[in-house]
């Protein structure tokens, strides 16, 4: 393992090769997960997969460490009319919620391997893939059950916006996060 990590960008027209190192990758990061939680199994996240990948202005960074992946992340701006926010426990403004199909980037997954946890690994990936978009905000879910990774992106300077719970079979109580945007590259 290096800390030299080389980040390469796809969009949605490289979904299809890409699908299965991302879903490999996924295997092994959520392999306890998946044992007792049907929320994260496989066969679900490639659904998701499938869905995010489709949608419009999808854009996906994988780092690699040689020719190693070691994580990714990626996303597609929320269309207007989005369900996002259905789930949404906290009253807010209609007006904060209001999507326009240009207005929120959904980061939807960011995820590292084990050996390269703890060593800058996901701010690699999450910076570039956010830097780029032309929208005004970004938005995100973690786990509540998972409070490191909610300080996490706390300290890179998303806000919490309420709990949500998505309109999904067996999901979790999340944290719906918000980050304005340009991110400083």
């Amino acid at each position: 393992m290096t800390t030299g990590i080389e980040i390469r960008h796809y969009t949605g027209g490289q979904s299809t090769e890409l699908r299965p190192l991302l879903l490999e990758v996924y295997a092994e990061v959520y392999a306890a997960a998946a044992l007792s939680d049907p929320f994260a199994s496989p066969d679900r996240f490639a659904e998701g997969l499938d869905h995010w990948s489709a949608r419009p202005g999808w854009s996906c960074v994988v780092g690699y460490d040689g020719e190693q992946p070691v994580g990714y992340a990626y996303g597609a701006p929320l269309p207007s009319g989005s369900r996002w926010w259905g789930g949404l426990l906290t009253d807010v403004p209609a007006d904060v919620v209001a999507e326009t199909g240009i207005r929120t980037f959904a980061l939807s997954e960011l995820m590292v391997r084990e050996p390269w946890r703890k060593t800058g690994t996901a701010r690699r990936l999450h910076d570039p893939l956010l830097t780029a978009r032309r929208e005004e905000r970004a938005t995100l879910l973690v786990d509540q059950d998972h409070p490191k990774v909610h300080a996490l992106y706390e300290s890179w300077g998303w806000t919490t916006l309420g709990g949500l719970r998505p309109r999904l079979d067996d999901a979790p109580l999340f944290h719906a996060m918000l980050l304005g945007l340009p991110v400083a590259p």
